[in-house]
């Protein structure tokens, strides 16, 4: 039940990094996947969260990748190489690749809308630790954001698939900011970055979180009555969150942490085969071969997506944002695809046996299975034909 009583873990940020210690040695991020990866099983039960692997993530860099002067900073053009990272942490565990992209993801809506100000703020938060997320999803009891004079405001109602709940140290919500007297005719939908440690402890109700996968992203429904914020809180305009090509090209991170998955689903596909002397079968051959050059294609998209976002930006012409989102949108679809064929190639060739816990391969299963229940995939479609029934340029020249 939603409780105010519950411990928190609110305003206890991990450690924070030494160095960018998985971009120093070949071996060093392949070192860091492995270990994340072996965590995996001990955190796949409700309310668990994999502490451990965030504490890695936070003390070999990971958390503070895209961070000026870092190797992935979001002054550069590096989300082909940001694509395949958060593909990575995805093969060694879905659950932690969720909340880590969202990390990244409130990292960029920071950098793109926050002020001078508070790009120093945010970023020395990073470095001592903290963890981000964006939470945007709600019922019909959601946020409302009031003007309370001064510079304060106070939230007011819920949000819920919070994935890292207590954890997260400084979630980016999003809210209802409502007309008033001191809120200077603003109104419309606000993003706000909370500093959890000088909030009042937030309600949190796990009751509804009971998933047949991604147990440990710990996706609650959090309370956020009470809780006041200053001005320099508030990020960007009302309207910002859903600016293109940020808010749809995004989608283009979650479906890499997807990639991962099927990755994973592979080698563990082959594992199985191996130890059960099944790997000359004709028929397992041509499975894995079919999974192989469907991830590849994976790989391909991805590749294609993160240069195509970074030049079409750099480009700015009167289309890039447009193009941009079919693109991703295209990317998404077509990696939701590869995930299924993967997933149903694997169960054919692991067959019961490789359902049963607590082999990895059913855990990654589950996982996958959920992750790709993204909000609405017939809309992206159809936004995808709308944008191609649009252009008059040839077809060969569409992503030109």
């Amino acid at each position: 039940m939603i409780t105010d009583e519950r411990p928190s873990k609110v305003g206890q940020p991990l450690v924070p990094p030494q160095s960018s210690y998985w971009h120093s040695t070949p071996d060093a991020l392949a070192s860091v996947v492995a270990t994340i990866a072996d965590l995996a099983p001990d955190t796949d039960e409700e309310g668990a969260f994999p502490e451990e692997a965030f504490q890695l993530l936070a003390e070999s860099g990971l958390l503070a990748a895209t961070l000026p002067g870092q190797p992935l900073d979001n002054h550069g053009q590096h989300t082909a190489q940001l694509l395949h990272l958060l593909k990575r942490i995805g093969a060694a565990n879905l659950a932690v690749g969720r909340v880590y992209e969202g990390h990244i993801n409130a990292l960029l809506l920071a950098h793109l809308f926050g002020n001078a100000e508070q790009h120093r703020r945010w970023q020395a938060d990073v470095q001592r630790g903290a963890l981000f997320s964006v939470w945007n999803t709600q019922a019909d009891d959601g946020v409302r954001i009031h003007a309370l004079g001064g510079g304060r405001y106070a939230l007011e109602g819920h949000k819920t698939f919070c994935s890292g709940a207590g954890w997260i140290t400084r979630p980016l919500i999003t809210g209802e900011l409502l007309s008033g007297p001191t809120s200077d005719g603003r109104r419309g939908w606000q993003m706000c970055i909370v500093p959890t440690e000088h909030a009042k402890v937030i309600g949190q109700d796990d009751r509804f979180w009971k998933p047949l996968g991604m147990r440990a992203s710990a996706s609650f429904k959090l309370d956020f009555t009470g809780v006041e914020l200053d001005e320099s809180d508030l990020l960007g305009q009302p309207g910002d969150y859903f600016r293109q090509p940020y808010f749809s090209g995004g989608a283009i991170r979650f479906a890499a942490v997807q990639l991962g998955g099927a990755e994973a689903l592979l080698e563990a596909t082959r594992d199985m085969l191996r130890s059960m002397g099944r790997t000359d079968d004709v028929f397992q051959k041509t499975r894995l071969a079919e999974m192989a050059y469907r991830i590849e294609s994976g790989n391909q998209w991805l590749n294609a997506a993160g240069t195509n976002n970074d030049a079409w930006l750099r480009a700015g012409e009167a289309d890039s944002a447009s193009r941009i989102v079919a693109y991703a949108n295209m990317t998404r679809t077509a990696i939701e695809e590869i995930c299924l064929k993967v997933m149903q190639l694997a169960e054919r060739s692991v067959g019961a046996r490789g359902l049963l816990r607590p082999l990895p391969f059913e855990r990654i299963h589950r996982d996958l299975t959920m992750y790709l229940r993204q909000p609405a995939p017939d809309a992206t479609l159809a936004d995808i034909g709308t944008y191609v029934s649009q252009q008059s340029a040839p077809t060969h020249r569409l992503w030109a």
